[in-house]
């Protein structure tokens, strides 16, 4: 599902790994049996299908790409090899208030463009997934989640990492999501009319 933020990591975590893939769209008013049968449990995307075996959930998938292909792309991992910085970039998975991800943003990079340093890692990853989202969010309502006032230091990882090759590749159009989302908020006052 090309909206999806969930899909996206998984997507964002195959491009800086530069790792090539067959992305199949999925109608999920009408879900196929690869997708059903791949996630049985939840029976949503994304799933990756490595070697003929699927993974589920963007944050397990972000993670088995990271181990399955330790040596591929440019930053070749993007969890940390130290295991407490490993903790701490999983923890921060959990996204919190801008005020506390700004803090994380300067703990985690010591001072460098990304959570992950000087490369992208597993929380930029996680995070840019909703870039586009919150791109939608200023765009129909003016609402700026990071701004250089309030978090200078998101708001200049949001360009940055935006501005990177592999996220260009798979960041999705802003107007393309914004009516997409218009279309969902449309669909979710008619239902809520019924």
């Amino acid at each position: 599902m090309w909206a999806s933020p969930f899909a996206l990591r998984a997507k964002l975590a195959l491009s800086f790994k530069g790792l090539s893939y067959e992305y199949v769209e999925e109608d999920l008013k009408n879900k196929s049996e690869l997708l059903l049968s791949s996630n049985p449990v939840h029976k949503k995307v994304p799933v990756l299908i490595h070697n003929g075996k699927p993974v589920c959930e963007s944050q397990v998938i972000v993670q088995y790409i990271d181990e399955a292909f330790p040596d591929a792309g440019a930053s070749a991992a993007l969890l940390p090899a130290d295991p407490y910085e490993r903790a701490v970039a999983r923890f921060w998975q959990l996204l919190a208030a801008v005020e506390t991800l700004e803090g994380a943003l300067k703990e985690c990079s010591k001072g460098k463009p990304f959570f992950g340093g000087d490369a992208v890692g597993y929380v930029d990853v996680t995070l840019g997934a909703v870039i586009g989202f919150v791109r939608v969010g200023e765009a129909l309502h003016g609402m700026r989640l990071f701004d250089a006032s309030r978090s200078p230091l998101l708001d200049a990882w949001l360009d940055r990492f935006a501005a990177l090759d592999a996220a260009k590749a798979v960041l999705p159009d802003t107007g393309r999501l914004a009516e997409y989302a218009k279309m969902k908020q449309a669909e979710w006052a008619a239902a809520a009319t019924n």
